[in-house]
């Protein structure tokens, strides 16, 4: 089957934290004010992402991938995950504060939610002065020093603080605390899940003036309370070259930085590729079409293309595959 790139239209999501960047910066078809995220690709129960473009548009996500498996995704990941798409892409972009949170690693999020895990990371592509992330504890902790903590309002005292600047990037694995702070706008690779447990939230309300639900006693089991410095990804910025950034089981992420055009071989690879746009304007081609993307878009091309062409004169780019 001739699978082109693909490209989507975004899922905007209003959250009491967002703002108007995703519109102001990215051109978002967003009208609100407080748009927190947009879900580039996704096949959540619910948010399912739709095609944007060529003989595919209209046709969503999953049911490409129920038509055509093994071209679109690669015969290892059906042979892995079947046809769920296993990786969800997003856009974030942090007016204010997020809220304190966790996630459950893979067995606690079967067991409780019949859900994948959490595992993510971001890469920082504009940040206010001054702005900063909260990335797990600053000591060990214990869990009853935890819970004395969420008694006595005093949490926000045995968390890590991270200042942020454009091309910071941090890997969040499962059970370490953490939230986006005000004026941070990041990309997001993460599993396919929604599963949060929120654990401080500031005592802020909702529009209908309602506390947001906590998820404390989830979380209890779910913390990895240790002083870990496991976080902050280091990673080369060779120019013209696909420089390695994350490599999880879950995910592999790479960092291009590109002012010429490149093409490189990709049959080994058996597994899509995404890529997502974090500088300037690309254009991304297989041997089936081509895609134009620019800062805060994404494509994705399909694991039967044999090569990848992509045309810039200058762009940053996020690769993502499994």
């Amino acid at each position: 089957m001739n699978l082109y790139p693909l490209k989507f239209n975004p899922i905007l999501k209003e959250r009491l934290w967002g703002g108007t960047k995703l519109k102001t910066l990215f051109g978002k078809p967003s009208t609100s004010e407080i748009t927190g995220e947009s879900w580039e690709l996704s096949t959540v129960t619910g948010d399912i992402s739709v095609i944007s473009n060529g003989d595919f548009a209209g046709t969503s996500l999953q049911e490409l991938i129920d038509t055509y498996p093994t071209q679109l995704l690669g015969k290892s990941v059906v042979e892995r995950f079947g046809t769920d798409f296993p990786i969800l892409i997003k856009f974030i972009d942090a007016k204010q504060d997020l809220s304190i949170q966790l996630h459950p690693n893979d067995a606690l999020a079967k067991e409780r939610h019949n859900s994948f895990g959490k595992t993510e990371m971001w890469y920082i592509m504009d940040a206010d002065p001054g702005a900063e992330l909260i990335v797990g504890f600053n000591k060990d902790v214990s869990k009853q020093e935890y819970e004395n903590s969420l008694e006595n309002d005093t949490l926000l005292d045995l968390l890590n603080y991270e200042k942020v600047r454009e091309g910071d990037t941090f890997f969040i694995n499962t059970g370490k605390i953490h939230a986006i702070g005000a004026g941070v706008l990041l990309a997001e690779i993460q599993q396919t899940s929604d599963v949060t447990y929120r654990v401080f939230d500031f005592n802020r309300k909702d529009k209908e003036g309602n506390l947001r639900e906590l998820h404390t006693e989830l979380a209890f089991d779910a913390i990895d309370y240790e002083k870990k410095d496991d976080f902050k990804v280091s990673y080369p910025k060779e120019r013209n070259a696909v420089n390695a950034m994350v490599d999880c089981p879950y995910f592999k992420t790479n960092f291009l930085d590109l002012d010429k055009d490149i093409v490189f071989d990709i049959k080994h690879r058996d597994t899509f590729t995404i890529f997502m746009c974090v500088a300037g304007t690309a254009t991304i081609g297989n041997a089936f079409g081509k895609v134009t993307i620019q800062k805060g878009e994404t494509t994705l091309l399909p694991a039967n293309s044999d090569q990848i062409e992509i045309r810039t004169k200058g762009t940053k780019l996020l690769e993502v595959t499994i």
